[in-house]
């Protein structure tokens, strides 16, 4: 399809794609990929022929950083032919909406499609506004909602997104709806602004929002909120022994997520706040992200004996049969403890956490105006198990290896370091780094990564650092020791102890006491705990000059060797890897390599070949070597030592 060329109609498309990231970068309007715009227009088909099209979000964009691709082109006229009194099913509805789309390739368009195609209006923009779900969750919701906006809006009851929600909306704006309405608040679930382009929706989404948020602003000055004394430290193997039994009641490797500022302290010291937790979420589409209740507490064998009886109450709901999901909370609350979010992964912890952020604000507001009351477990429930919402959260998880896995690398902020975190990354862990370089902190960017600037030698700033990274992620089940210096080359003679002292403390004593403080918590990851040493070739094949690191690496082996030993019977897994003529790291200046190569009478290229299969060895390679030690590769192996040198006679 092409759009119409008649100079005198302007395509709105690039006003939609405006407007919608407004919306979408005002998380207290719309969250992770939540909420959905649309405008009706006009394209001009193959045949000449105009015809009535609107462009709606496509499931699984996100309105912050949509472009026109993630927007689905619909026959407008095919869509009215489905509002009531047709009656379709929701997976039926999937397929129509397909079939309606005037562009094959075209991302599936929104749930909520049939009720932007109802709408009269050119331009509908729909979000889970926090001030309008402040006020429609409560106990005289309704009438609330037509206090403060009068006949401005439609108001509809709530319904299950798709056909349903559609027809409430049909019923509602046939009673209800005039030429001035600018909007639709659905009860327990968000609000459609309506308007003759996407830019006047906005102004009326905005007024809406404005009027919402002055009421609430008329309850506030009861308020009391006194200072709030810090949560406490909490010890890392007391987060790491809770992280490995909501994996185990989640059947997965959980990342888990600690919040404890004063907000959050506030909201978990308040009795009344916690009790209305346990009457549901802030809407039903949050369901996915942080199940129907938190935990308030921290014994998950309760929340799960609750969970089995919500689902075996409820089952029956749905016209198929269904298999229970994993009871494992998602969010926890806790005097203690603070706010613990899992995911399956940190990103989708993280996005519990916003979520739960917002909830947490809107219930303190709802509970101000007379008492938090959101969509019964009922309707709840059928989101929860609706095909479609499954079906969003399956797209999400890409099976990568160590999804839901913590690693710790140190030494990560180059090198074969910076190598190895690149790899667990990619392979869907999420990574601690550690280095004395200020550049680890933005070495990556990615939810996933948490780079810590640590001296490894100070045994304060690494219990320190681990706990900050258990914080952060929940445990710990792979650490890889990367961190080591090599001290100019000198003779025996030469050497001065500084030099030999200042080595040792780097490549061995450091990673002796780093053993012991991770050990507790390797023994507690949900698939065993892994470690992989980065030794060296020179462990095996030592060179003159380099008698402090090659005795500092020899002895890091032996301890690995122990460490190995002692540990398996816990399924923690020990392994090194000897490198040799890494060159692409910061030790290897472009000079350095040159007089290298010159003292050898190579060129540059072939002295980094320099080994029987005439391979370059790279931090690359080194890293793809130590992920197969920490996945299920090596399931089998402890206490391995690999080469990765191209070949080396000495060590043959």
């Amino acid at each position: 399809m092409q759009d119409r060329e008649d100079d005198a109609v302007v395509d709105p498309m690039g006003e939609l794609v405006e407007v919608s990231r407004i919306l979408g970068r005002d998380p207290w309007l719309v969250l992770h990929g939540g909420g959905n715009t649309s405008v009706k227009t006009v394209r001009r088909d193959v045949t000449g022929r105009d015809v009535a099209v609107l462009l709606v979000k496509g499931s699984g964009h996100d309105l912050a950083t949509i472009g026109p691709e993630g927007f689905a082109p619909l026959r407008l006229d095919r869509l009215h032919e489905l509002l009531p009194p047709t009656r379709i099913g929701d997976l039926a509805l999937l397929n129509e909406l397909r079939c309606a789309l005037i562009v094959a390739d075209a991302p599936d368009p929104s749930v909520e499609t049939l009720v932007h195609a109802l709408l009269p209006s050119t331009a509908v923009l729909h979000s889970h506004a926090d001030a309008i779900l402040a006020l429609t969750n409560t106990e005289d919701g309704e009438a609330r909602v037509r206090r403060v906006f009068g006949n401005d809006v439609v108001v509809v009851p709530y319904a299950m997104p798709g056909p349903d929600l559609a027809a409430a909306c049909q019923a509602a704006w046939d009673e209800q709806g005039h030429e001035t309405t600018i909007g639709i608040v659905v009860l327990r679930h968000g609000v459609f602004a309506l308007g003759d382009s996407p830019h006047q929706a906005l102004a009326n989404h905005d007024r809406l929002i404005g009027a919402a948020e002055a009421h609430l602003h008329e309850h506030e000055a009861a308020i009391v909120t006194p200072a709030q004394a810090p949560l406490p430290d909490i010890d890392p193997v007391e987060l790491a022994t809770f992280r490995a039994e909501l994996s185990a009641l989640a059947g997965r490797p959980m990342v888990v997520r600690r919040s404890t500022d004063p907000d959050v302290a506030r909201f978990v010291r308040d009795r009344a706040l916690l009790e209305a937790t346990g009457h549901g979420p802030l809407t039903p589409d949050h369901v996915i992200w942080t199940k129907r209740v938190p935990l308030v507490g921290s014994e998950v064998s309760r929340y799960a004996e609750g969970y089995r009886a919500y689902f075996a109450q409820h089952e029956h709901r749905r016209s198929v049969p269904l298999t229970m999901l994993d009871p494992a909370p998602r969010v926890v609350l806790d005097e203690r403890l603070g706010m613990l979010t899992a995911g399956r992964n940190a990103h989708e912890a993280l996005i519990a956490e916003d979520i739960y952020r917002h909830t947490m604000i809107a219930i303190a507001a709802a509970e101000r105006l007379g008492g938090y009351r959101p969509a019964s477990p009922g309707h709840v429930f059928d989101l929860e198990y609706w095909a479609l919402q499954q079906q969003k959260i399956a797209r999400r998880d890409t099976h990568r290896p160590l999804a839901g896995q913590v690693a710790l690398v140190t030494g990560a902020a180059s090198g074969i370091g910076k190598a190895c975190a690149d790899a667990l990354l990619e392979a869907g862990a999420s990574v601690v780094g550690w280095d004395l370089a200020a550049s680890v902190v933005d070495a990556f960017d990615s939810p996933e990564w948490l780079g810590l600037q640590v001296d490894v030698t100070d045994d304060d700033a690494m219990q320190h650092a681990l706990r900050t990274g258990v914080e952060r992620f929940g445990g710990l089940d792979v650490l890889v020791v990367a961190a080591g210096i090599f001290p100019t080359s000198q003779p025996l003679g030469e050497m001065p102890m500084a030099t030999w002292r200042r080595t040792m403390a780097v490549n061995l004593d450091a990673v002796a006491a780093l053993y012991g403080y991770a050990y507790p918590l390797l023994r507690l990851a949900p698939t065993n705990g892994r470690v992989v040493v980065v030794a060296s070739k020179n462990v095996r094949a030592p060179g003159p000059g380099a008698a402090a690191y090659s005795a500092s690496k020899a002895a890091l082996t032996q301890l690995s060797r122990v460490a190995a030993l002692e540990w398996a019977p816990e399924g923690i897994r020990v392994n090194m890897v000897h490198p040799d003529a890494v060159f692409d790291t910061g030790l290897w200046t472009p000079e350095l390599l040159a007089a290298r190569a010159e003292k050898y009478g190579m060129s540059v290229a072939e002295y980094k070949r320099r080994n029987l299969m005439r391979t370059e060895v790279t931090s690359a390679a080194v890293g793809r070597l130590v992920l197969a030690m920490a996945d299920d590769t090596f399931a089998c192996t402890t206490g391995a030592q690999v080469p990765i040198d191209g070949g080396n006679e000495r060590v043959i």
